[in-house]
């Protein structure tokens, strides 16, 4: 089962910054979701950064956990986003900021992320 590559995760602080200063804005409760392009020199046509406040989760077991979570449907799911981005010969950075005190299940994490990256797929 394939995971993440390292290429697929964002983990500049150049590209970081500028995400957050010149991103797009999307709410999709419980997530927040903030998007880029970005230039033609990366190897993906996506990169993600998973945010899970230590304000809602006190223990970093239950941060992780909900970060695995998102990064597994956004593995399963990422075709959804990045055939058109290839159709377009786009790259995107994608930051998925989750907004909630309540634990989701696998289900429901899976269903707004499908949601996300079908309104992304839609008007990139």
């Amino acid at each position: 089962m394939p995971s993440l590559c390292k290429d697929e995760r964002l983990c500049s602080k150049k590209s970081i910054s500028k995400l957050l200063i010149e991103g797009n804005k999307y709410f999709m409760p419980p997530f927040s979701v903030k998007w880029i392009e970005m230039p033609e020199n990366q190897k993906h046509p996506l990169q993600l950064l998973v945010i899970v406040p230590k304000r809602f989760f006190k223990k970093a077991v239950d941060r992780n956990r909900l970060k695995r979570l998102i990064r597994e449907t956004f593995r399963i799911h990422k075709e959804i986003l990045s055939n058109p981005l290839k159709d377009k010969n786009k790259k995107l950075a994608i930051m998925l900021l989750y907004n909630s005190s309540e634990m989701k299940s696998f289900a429901e994490v899976e269903t707004k992320v499908s949601l996300i990256l079908q309104f992304l797929a839609r008007n990139i």
